[in-house]
């Protein structure tokens, strides 16, 4: 699913919201989440799962091209961990 697919079920679902409308909230939701990542935040979706910022240390890493080695700088990743109602609903519990 992508964001207009999400913007157009939600619209759906909620009739007496203008499609402009639920487009700003999950525009304004995503940018949130955003922001709270960028501040080093953590953002916990009950149920759904939790979004975090993990540091991945400076290392040495080898180009596979031309087995070169080469400096990789430490950086900030995203990390998502799924929440237990997420979970069992994906296996089946």
């Amino acid at each position: 699913m992508i964001r207009s697919e999400l913007v157009d079920k939600i619209a759906a679902e909620n009739p007496h919201l203008y499609q402009r409308d639920v487009e700003l909230i999950v525009a304004t939701i995503f940018d949130e989440i955003i922001e709270a990542m960028a501040n080093g935040d953590r953002v916990e979706l009950r149920g759904f799962g939790s979004f975090s910022v993990k540091k991945r240390e400076a290392r040495v890493g080898r180009n596979p091209r031309t087995g070169e080695s080469v400096q990789v700088e430490e950086k900030f990743v995203p990390f998502f961990k799924t929440g237990k109602l997420l979970r069992d609903r994906l296996n089946g519990g």
